[in-house]
């Protein structure tokens, strides 16, 4: 075994005191020890280093030269080894770097513009990364730290990752302004049997949390087209006699009118999650504390 693989920093402190105080038994009161343990240590510190360290004298201890070079050593890194379990300092102006999000256009429509402009006018330094959700390579991503934040819904994301729910919203049944449907109070019967537009983000197929809610009313939704995303439904509603179930929040703006419904969708939430090695680091703590 190497003399460095034998040196603990306990040894190193207790160096310190010794140099320091230059009496052992001053050291011992200090250090919580007895004075034997303090001479056995000082024994196996004077077998590491290849020195006797101290002599003894009447009134206490004279460091060897040998250990007055070490002095100044020892301090430099006893403080280096404290400053690791510092939290470093974290000044949003003084960052520089690149965190990148990976979010559900919902969640790039819905959450993401307030964030990055609060992020933006606080750490001009920063540089934002954007990207669409993809669930085929979304936990390697995490896992490899190419992705800093997941902003999905909850069966999206990993359940071994960790989460914070930021807000529940609900879908509404909507269709286009001119469609023969804008002013009729409908059933979920009548809805089932009308051509219908599914957004699906991750997958293109469908099925979706609509589908699963009519089944669980007996009934099987008519959907005709399955659209990518949400934001680009409104278009194909202005086009088409269709209908489609959009997240409430994500209706500001658009030109579509909502049906009145006999029964309201459950309700679902939106999440933020991320890789646990990121829960202490700085930067990451910050931006989530905008969500």
């Amino acid at each position: 075994m190497k003399d460095i693989d034998r040196l603990e920093i306990k040894q190193l402190r207790l160096l310190q005191a010794l140099l320091r105080e230059r009496n052992a038994s001053r050291v011992a009161q200090k250090v919580g020890l007895t004075q034997q343990a303090v001479s056995d240590q000082l024994r196996k510190l004077r077998d590491i280093f290849k020195d006797r360290l101290f002599l003894r004298k009447s009134n206490g201890l004279v460091p060897t030269p040998y250990a007055e070079q070490l002095g100044s050593k020892i301090d430099e890194l006893l403080l280096s080894f404290e400053q690791l379990l510092e939290p470093e300092s974290f000044d949003p102006k003084c960052i520089e770097g690149t965190y990148v999000i990976a979010a559900t256009d919902y969640a790039q429509q819905v959450v993401l513009p307030e964030v990055i402009a609060k992020i933006r006018q606080q750490a001009p330094g920063l540089r934002i990364i954007i990207q669409d959700l993809n669930m085929n390579n979304l936990g390697h991503s995490l896992e490899m730290g190419k992705i800093n934040l997941v902003i999905a819904f909850p069966e999206f994301v990993p359940s071994s990752y960790l989460s914070k729910t930021l807000f529940s919203d609900h879908h509404i049944c909507v269709v286009s302004k001119k469609s023969p449907l804008a002013k009729k109070k409908l059933s979920l019967k009548d809805l089932a049997n009308y051509p219908q537009i599914i957004a699906s983000p991750t997958r293109p197929n469908f099925r979706g949390s609509i589908d699963t809610w009519f089944e669980q009313h007996g009934l099987k939704c008519n959907f005709v087209i399955s659209a990518p995303c949400f934001s680009i439904v409104p278009f194909y509603l202005e086009k088409t006699e269709a209908i489609a179930f959009l997240p409430s929040r994500a209706l500001d703006g658009s030109n579509l009118v909502p049906l009145k419904l006999s029964e309201r969708p459950v309700s679902f939430d939106v999440v933020a999650a991320w890789h646990p090695r990121s829960s202490n680091e700085a930067l990451h703590n910050w931006v989530v504390s905008f969500l």
